[in-house]
């Protein structure tokens, strides 16, 4: 009989056991190029980061709301009972309610949490506060806002398009192009949101390279395309892809390159942009030789590039990284804009790609199951802030922000649930984070491990794992579902979300009056095993819709799973639209691809005018305070851990240098500052400060750091609580809107210097349990 199945978004694997015990996973027989982060799980399952029981803060335990919230982070911890925590929990939920309504609790979910269609952190949250009479929420994604934002209003829906998304056989068959800008790094395609069944994307770009293609790395560091695709790399300055589109854009019209009959028959708005692209509005053309210096790319160089773009099929890949810097929204704009130009949308192969290699799914040739999922109600209450806003909500009460055309007010919120996720590490500048974290009253925090989250909370309820319960992993961008399978009973006194929010649910009563209960109405009348039928019954039904037979119940659980038919032709993003825009129109006000939008333009926002334009980020290579902060970090994500999920295993700190998250820097900057390979490093600007070691590494370009995401977040609190001692980025980050439009994050416009540490630096303690007291 063959070893259990679980799931998680770096992939599938066979739990194998001992005793009763699982003690490693080993790779899915299906998965040609599994993942190695997945026996980090087994690594961190019973390890000290584990929290065994419920806790509470010492100073909240003692004194509540009028505890001292600036020990959050050094405080003790006090292990209590599950009904001294529930209580506790249930009391405050009702006194922030009774004082401050609704609006004034925080349901804070981000984050990739764990695969699974039931145990899913962030539904079993919203269940709850929506049956409980709603709460403030967040809205879009830390890791492509802006994109989410802008996209609707130019060409489409981004969830619409990512599902079908052209697919790399498409581009393999077509002999196309591959533009890259932002790269295309092989270490992000580990991950699946929802689960991995196999690993499609590395093998998928070494067919397309048998098959001709010819890549090109457009972006600050050369290695963010695989060395065997063999891609020319254009180390341009980071943040100024929009400069070197518009230059391209305006070497097209120069020559009469363009494709004006897509531009006529699938767009609106050309005229209005190509005023702007030729400098009549504003004086100045974008040209090759305008674009050079703020590159730092020779005139030649781009004009070559456009000359080839347009006489070749060419596919233009936009990565979700493009979004993260200030004026986010522009990037995305530009590359659609640019494909219209070349005149490739809906044709096999080309057009634009949003995030290529940003994850498995992207570009995979795989079907389409839109699975069921917990169902979460809907929220009475209207308040929310854009995802990445939460510093500025808590500092900022009552004042006015802009989101997508409207104005709105951040509300007064007095507590905060978080049940998946960790802001100590997706969001920036933590020592403002830390800061606006003080006015909150109350933090409720879910979680397996002692993150730096939980640390920063009142009240700490442990969680279980993947191992620990059973789940059905699917995502509608895999193919696969996987029966997860409970391999072993919870750590400890943890529980799942699911029991611990039904015990919080029996001390309170819901929104809406019911007979039955809070609880029962929250539990819906199911245990785990009826709740996993009935979303896989759901499922079934659904895949009837799609052409997929999907088996009985029975059969697929002594299967373990299932692997969907792929689709018979590859996939061509925006094809119908293409075959016939007005039987096929898009879902954009004018039912096409809009180059101008009249409604941004309508929104007033003095750097959106309702077209793609360059405008300097206050922090990139030339700005004037790169006189202070010479290099430009770029953040991105870690190759042996997700976000920061399971950054305590031996897996995770293989990858570290002297105990702490590595920067890899070019040698001639390393040179400069007197800085060797493994040195111990600081990076400093105006925000905060990183203790991290040098990498030497000529593919990143100079002017450059590059570092990953994810290192847990610890502060020296004894010496100087603004450095992160283990090597955090976004001590360093700036926490600000990308534009009035998304609100999104803007961690990529980020300016540092570096210096050799030649004192002894501050032990790492973070991956230790913080300090716990008895209740005496």
């Amino acid at each position: 009989m063959p070893s259990p199945l679980t799931s998680s978004h770096w992939g599938t694997y066979r739990v194998e056991m001992k005793d009763g015990e699982p003690v490693s996973l080993t790779a899915f027989e299906e998965d040609p190029t599994p993942s190695p982060i997945g026996n980090a799980i087994i690594d961190t399952r019973t390890g000290p980061c584990r929290i065994p029981q419920p806790m509470v803060r010492r100073g909240f335990l003692e004194k509540g709301v009028q505890s001292d919230r600036t020990l959050r982070g050094q405080d003790a911890f006090v292990p209590v009972d599950w009904d001294t925590a529930l209580d506790m929990v249930g009391a405050e939920l009702e006194r922030v309610r009774d004082n401050f309504g609704h609006e004034g609790i925080y349901a804070g979910s981000y984050g990739w949490a764990s695969a699974g269609r039931f145990h899913h952190a962030q539904s079993q949250l919203r269940r709850f506060m929506n049956m409980y009479g709603g709460c403030t929420t967040s809205r879009d994604s830390y890791s492509y806002a802006a994109a989410e934002v802008i996209l609707p209003h130019i060409v489409g829906p981004m969830a619409e398009l990512l599902e079908t998304h052209t697919s790399w056989r498409s581009i393999a068959e077509s002999g196309s192009l591959v533009v890259a800008f932002g790269g295309m790094a092989s270490r992000n395609s580990q991950m699946n949101a929802g689960g991995a069944g196999r690993h499609s994307q590395p093998g998928d770009m070494r067919v397309a390279r048998a098959a001709g293609i010819e890549f090109i790395n457009i972006g600050p560091c050369q290695s963010d395309v695989s060395d065997e695709l063999g891609a020319e790399w254009m180390p341009i300055r980071p943040n100024t892809d929009v400069a070197l589109m518009l230059a391209i854009a305006h070497t097209l019209v120069s020559e009469g390159l363009q494709d004006q009959e897509f531009l006529d028959r699938y767009c609106v708005g050309f005229e209005r942009f190509l005023s702007y692209l030729m400098g009549e509005t504003d004086g100045q053309p974008k040209s090759a030789s305008w674009a050079a210096p703020i590159v730092e790319l020779e005139a030649d160089r781009i004009v070559s590039l456009a000359r080839k773009m347009a006489t070749r099929p060419t596919f233009l890949n936009a990565s979700w990284s493009l979004t993260r810097q200030q004026n986010g929204e522009q990037p995305i704009w530009m590359a659609v804009v640019l494909a219209c130009m070349l005149g490739g949308i809906g044709k096999p192969g080309t057009g634009f790609g949003l995030g290529l290699g940003a994850v498995n799914g992207v570009g995979s040739d795989r079907a389409y199951l839109p699975w069921a999922a917990l169902p979460a109600g809907k929220n009475p209450v209207g308040s929310f802030i854009p995802v990445a806003r939460i510093a500025d909500m808590l500092l900022n009460p009552g004042e006015k922000f802009h989101y997508n055309g409207g104005t709105y007010r951040y509300p007064d919120v007095r507590l905060v649930y978080w049940a998946g996720g960790n802001p100590y590490h997706h969001h920036q500048d933590l020592n403002r984070l830390r800061r606006a974290w003080r006015q909150i009253e109350t933090v409720v925090v879910h979680d397996p491990f002692w993150t730096a989250t939980a640390r920063h909370a009142d009240i700490v309820l442990p969680t279980t794992i993947a191992l620990e319960r059973n789940d059905l992993a699917a995502s509608t961008r895999d193919s696969y579902l996987v029966a997860m399978n409970k391999v072993t009973e919870p750590y400890a006194m943890s529980r799942n979300d699911h029991d611990i929010f039904a015990g919080l649910a029996s001390r309170l009563s819901a929104c809406a009056n019911t007979e039955k209960g809070f609880e029962s109405e929250f539990r819906g009348g199911l245990d785990e095993a009826g709740w996993l039928r009935k979303l896989y019954d759901e499922s079934r039904e659904r895949g009837k819709k799609f052409n997929h037979d999907l088996p009985e119940f029975e059969e697929f659980l002594e299967g373990g799973s299932l692997c969907l038919e792929p689709p018979r032709d590859a996939r061509v993003m925006l094809r119908e639209f293409r075959n016939d825009p007005v039987y096929a129109p898009l879902k954009t006000p004018s039912g096409r691809i809009e180059i101008f939008s009249e409604v941004i333009a309508g929104f007033g926002l003095r750097d959106n005018p309702g077209h793609p334009v360059w405008q300097e980020p206050q922090e990139w290579l030339g700005a004037e305070t790169a006189d202070q902060y010479p290099l430009h970090l770029i953040t991105h994500q870690p190759e042996r851990r997700l976000h920061s999920q399971l950054d305590p295993s031996t897996h995770s700190h293989a990858g570290k240098v002297k105990g702490r998250e590595p920067c890899r820097l070019n040698p001639e900057d390393a040179a400069a500052r007197g800085i060797k390979d493994g040195d111990i490093v600081r990076l400093f600007n105006g925000r905060g400060r990183s203790i991290s070691a040098a990498k030497l590494d000529k593919s990143v370009r100079p002017g450059v750091i590059m570092m990953a995401t994810g290192a847990w977040y610890d502060p020296d609190w004894e010496n100087d609580p603004e450095c992160c001692r283990h090597g955090n980025p976004n001590v360093l980050t700036r926490d600000f809107p990308t534009s009035g439009i998304a609100s999104g994050p803007s961690a990529l416009s980020c300016l540092v210097e570096i210096e050799r540490l030649d004192t002894d630096p501050p032990d790492v303690k973070i991956h230790m349990p913080p300090r716990l007291e008895s209740s005496g």
